[in-house]
């Protein structure tokens, strides 16, 4: 034999076939292909035996119950209802709401949210602050009674520099719960800032109306709050004129020529706890009397739903005034001086100082 027929590959054998599958192929391929023909043929089988007259499962989503027992902790229902009443209003004029329980908590805000000039809100601040430094006086009563605003800028003055009077409003802010408001400075060094362009969210600002009632010194000023004169005589003291301790604010905004128009207030609830409100309504070339007027209604819808509000109490014995008693003696607050900067005419540009 040569040597090249000594190396040449054998000629191949017909391949062996089980039914008609090559016998070299591994076997567990195979079975793999009949296992899943065969679920198929199952699967099909099955589907055309489902009865139709089985309801499918339902949705594991649950609605939320209207029982209030059953709601996990801090949950409340009746912010939803809040929310769907406040809806309801359908008010043309963009308005925003915030309501915290006295004592703290955490706010429900309804409506606009945009942050905007405190105006004479601020001046409750800045009169504890003030007072808890010089005690009672009349420029006091006369800033939160018929929000004043000279009787505000001695207020300013009587706490030191400029920079020491921010520093004081800011330590009150801070004291109240409110870590986000920057009060505003003076832009010289030689003036006292005009603390009501200082911007205060009403979730801050509810937030520190909320604590107000609690913090030490603050009875007073919730007694002047409660005594407001005509030009304050609105909004949330429509809910009830007896059970509501307020302080408004209102002036224009130089972009739009729109005046602002915002209060914040503490209302008793018929269970004695108390709920802290902070509100605001705000448009384009808006007067004072509209403003004034949705803000009346945003009154009457408080005190139409008083039952949802989320009120609280102060932890412990309510706060007593510790400041001095000054031996100037508080004006009449039932009719405020005609002379007041504050009180606004539907037809009269805002003045320039803090509202």
């Amino acid at each position: 034999m040569s040597v090249s027929q000594r190396h040449r590959s054998p000629a191949p054998k017909p391949e062996r076939t089980t039914w008609g599958v090559p016998a070299r192929w591994p076997v567990r391929v195979f079975l793999a292909v009949v296992s899943v023909l065969l679920i198929v043929v199952a699967a099909s089988s099955a589907w055309k035996q489902r009865p139709t007259d089985v309801p499918a499962a339902a949705p594991t989503t649950q609605a939320r119950t209207t029982d209030p027992s059953s709601e996990a902790p801090g949950v409340r229902l009746d912010d939803d209802r809040l929310h769907a009443a406040f809806a309801r209003l359908r008010l043309k004029t963009p308005t925003g709401i915030a309501l915290a329980p006295v004592g703290g908590g955490t706010p429900v805000l309804l409506g606009d949210q945009t942050i905007r000039d405190a105006w004479s809100t601020i001046k409750i601040p800045l009169a504890l602050a003030a007072e808890r430094r010089n005690g009672q006086n009349r420029s006091e009563t006369k800033a939160i009674v018929d929000s004043d605003n000279r009787s505000a800028r001695r207020l300013t003055r009587s706490l030191g520099s400029p920079g020491e009077a921010v520093d004081a409003v800011t330590s009150v802010l801070r004291e109240g719960g409110d870590a986000r408001t920057l009060v505003l400075p003076a832009t010289d060094d030689d003036e006292w800032p005009h603390l009501g362009e200082t911007l205060w969210a009403l979730s801050d600002s509810a937030l520190w109306t909320a604590k107000l009632p609690c913090m030490d010194g603050s009875e007073h000023i919730l007694a002047l709050m409660a005594q407001v004169g005509r030009t304050q005589n609105w909004g949330l003291r429509k809910a009830s004129s007896e059970d509501a301790a307020v302080k408004g604010g209102w002036g224009v905004d130089e972009r739009d020529r729109g005046y602002l128009v915002r209060q914040i207030g503490i209302l008793t609830l018929d269970d004695g706890s108390r709920v802290a409100v902070s509100m605001s309504v705000h448009a384009p070339k808006m007067s004072y009397d509209t403003g004034v007027t949705v803000m009346n209604t945003l009154g009457r819808w408080l005190g139409r739903h008083r039952a949802l509000l989320p009120g609280g109490r102060c932890p412990g014995p309510p706060a007593v005034s510790s400041a001095p008693a000054s031996s100037t003696p508080a004006p009449p607050t039932s009719t405020p001086p005609t002379s007041t900067p504050q009180t606004p005419a539907p037809q009269t540009p805002a003045s320039p100082t803090t509202r």
